[in-house]
């Protein structure tokens, strides 16, 4: 591995330190800076371009979620057809409503399988309502509930339809993983740095925020074939990538915009006009990463500042002194 992926000063694989990073946004209560979310972002423009840049956007970062449209392709352009819903849930890291989980079902029914098939580990609802129930009826976490349960449903279909074995369809050598692999490398437009395991306990591969913004700016650039579809559908169904009043899915809904969140504050977002912007908090909190992402397209021009002030009040930004609001969370000056 070269000395570039080297970054976490103790000679180990990992992400940009301190030294290469910079504020993107604070925490503001009562007047006094509480806390501070360092990291990097980039945006590029409709041809690939670096067109605005913080930090250290050209080393490597797990997108984690935000890698799962790369996976979404790679399914589609294996043969699987899927109806525009069930595309977005094979991209999507869900809140597991009510509508989500019969998605997924009618996936894997279409393979043939049971939920047991399901690699991702059992979890409960992101949705609190959908929590609530789960906690009644079954009584306890299931895989389907996970939010990558779809991709996961979406895998295996893939694998039942090319004649590939479901039993290790994770493991790194599989041939789907093989082909997914061969997808982001293309898609980003350059070798991965690094590959490990998921949360999920799917392969994730290392990449850098140029790149991963560059691959997300081509789906959404994309006139046919595969990637439109993709594209299309989380566009027309802003719902299914996420969850009703989550923030990837107001985005969609409201400014048109393709939104991906990945966990450890990964974000990234692609505009009509073709501009696409990655952003990684090194703290992990993906708190003020929709805000950063969305002011930072503003300031190319992709989007105005009154869409982006409009969008304020529905990623939960407001901070609270008991029932009063006292702060709020906001993107650092320099931005």
């Amino acid at each position: 591995m070269s000395d570039s992926h080297r970054m976490n000063g103790a000679g180990e694989p990992g992400t940009a330190g301190l030294e290469q990073s910079v504020e993107l946004a604070v925490l503001d209560r009562s007047g006094f800076i509480e806390s501070r979310h360092i990291g990097s972002a980039v945006v590029v423009d409709r041809e690939g371009k670096v067109a605005l840049s913080y930090g250290s956007p050209e080393l490597p970062v797990y997108p984690r979620s935000c890698m799962k449209p790369f996976q979404a392709l790679t399914v589609l352009e294996a043969g699987v057809e899927l109806d525009p819903v069930q595309t977005v849930l094979a991209t999507a890291s869900h809140a597991a409503t009510a509508a989500h989980v019969e998605v997924v079902r009618s996936i894997l029914a279409r393979a043939g399988l049971g939920e047991d098939a399901l690699g991702c580990p059992p979890d409960w609802p992101g949705d609190s309502a959908a929590r609530d129930a789960a906690r009644v009826d079954p009584g306890h976490p299931s895989r389907v509930f996970m939010n990558c349960s779809g991709k996961h449903a979406a895998m295996l279909l893939a694998c039942v339809e090319n004649g590939w074995e479901t039993s290790g369809y994770l493991d790194p050598e599989h041939p789907l993983q093989q082909r997914i692999l061969a997808t982001v490398e293309r898609e980003i437009g350059e070798p991965v740095a690094h590959s490990g395991v998921d949360g999920c306990g799917a392969p994730v591969h290392a990449m850098s925020l140029v790149g991963l913004a560059r691959g997300i700016g081509r789906l959404r650039r994309a006139e046919s074939g595969p990637a439109k579809q993709l594209s299309d559908s989380i566009l027309a169904n802003g719902w299914a990538i996420d969850g009703p009043g989550r923030a990837n899915t107001v985005v969609i809904e409201r400014l048109g915009v393709v939104a991906k969140l990945g966990a450890e504050g990964v974000m990234v977002m692609a505009t009509p006009d073709g501009a696409s912007v990655a952003v990684k908090m090194l703290d992990g909190s993906l708190r003020a990463a929709s805000l950063v992402a969305l002011t930072l397209l503003a300031r190319h021009g992709s989007l105005t500042a009154e869409e982006v002030e409009g969008m304020t009040a529905e990623l939960e930004l407001t901070v609270y002194g008991g029932s009063a609001a006292v702060g709020t969370i906001r993107v650092s000056p320099g931005l």
